[in-house]
């Protein structure tokens, strides 16, 4: 892939070389094994900030740089989104109750390699109706990322996540989306979660993206709170999301953030 050494597309992409791998891979591991870390202290009575104080000392114990402290004025190492929060929620004094789900999201910055992820975890009991939100937000980010290879386009991909999400009569949220990393924290393209298939820019091998649905079990609107950061269902419908760094190979991707634990799917049991 020498060809493609600091190549930016005709829609402004980067295309990485075949060494950046590495740092995306040990940059993801790290954002992983640190949500590995905090499954257990998910259960009702704990606090949003205590699990996001937990996230703050991994993220210091193990040398590397939070991504989101200082950016933008945020100053947490996590977001952590509770039931109908959609993302970026702010943590904080929320306890947990038997029965709630939460997507916590971290971001680390690995030898100038950013590592972004997040995943789904339940506190207690875990009703039905928010499992089967859990696991169609699952399936429809693996069903994302199984579209990526070269040759396909971005299109394929939000195409591939909606059809699923709406043949489950639930609702793909359209205001937020993916976004191209590296050694930036967000960068080209903005990775859409709905689409037409065949549209958009062209896959090609040596691009670095997140695929991260956020699907709601009732309609798709959002808003964004005073805070300027919690985003939540307009419904107060429940909202769950999955995210994966992946960087596109020859045959088809690399996965950068899987979990060493395998604990990237069922984070409670």
């Amino acid at each position: 892939m020498n060809e493609l050494r600091g190549r930016i597309t005709k829609d402004g992409i980067r295309i990485y070389e075949d060494a950046d791998f590495a740092g995306m891979r040990a940059a993801g591991q790290v954002a992983a094994e640190i949500l590995d870390a905090v499954a257990p202290l998910v259960k009702p009575g704990a606090t949003t900030a205590e699990l996001d104080a937990f996230i703050t000392a991994e993220v210091t114990r193990r040398g590397v740089i939070s991504a989101t402290i200082g950016y933008k004025g945020y100053q947490h190492a996590s977001c952590i989104s509770v039931n109908h929060v959609v993302c970026h929620g702010i943590p904080g004094g929320k306890v947990l109750a038997d029965g709630d789900i939460l997507n916590i999201d971290v971001t680390v910055i690995v030898d100038g390699w950013y590592g972004d992820t997040s995943r789904m975890f339940a506190a207690g009991t875990l009703p039905r109706k928010a499992e089967r939100l859990i696991e169609v937000t699952h399936e429809a980010l693996m069903r994302g990322i199984a579209a990526v290879k070269p040759g396909n386009t971005f299109g394929d991909i939000g195409f591939a996540i909606q059809a699923y999400v709406e043949a489950n009569r639930m609702s793909v949220v359209r205001d937020f989306c993916g976004h191209g990393l590296g050694r930036v924290f967000h960068a080209p393209p903005n990775v859409l979660h709905y689409g037409r298939a065949g549209s958009g820019p062209v896959l090609e091998e040596g691009m670095f993206f997140t695929i991260e649905p956020m699907v709601n079990l009732g309609r798709p609107e959002t808003k964004v709170l005073a805070d300027d950061w919690t985003a939540v269902t307009r419904d107060k419908s429940l909202s769950a999301q999955y995210e994966h760094s992946i960087g596109v190979t020859a045959t088809g991707c690399e996965i950068f953030t899987l979990s060493p634990a395998d604990k990237f799917f069922r984070t409670w049991e």
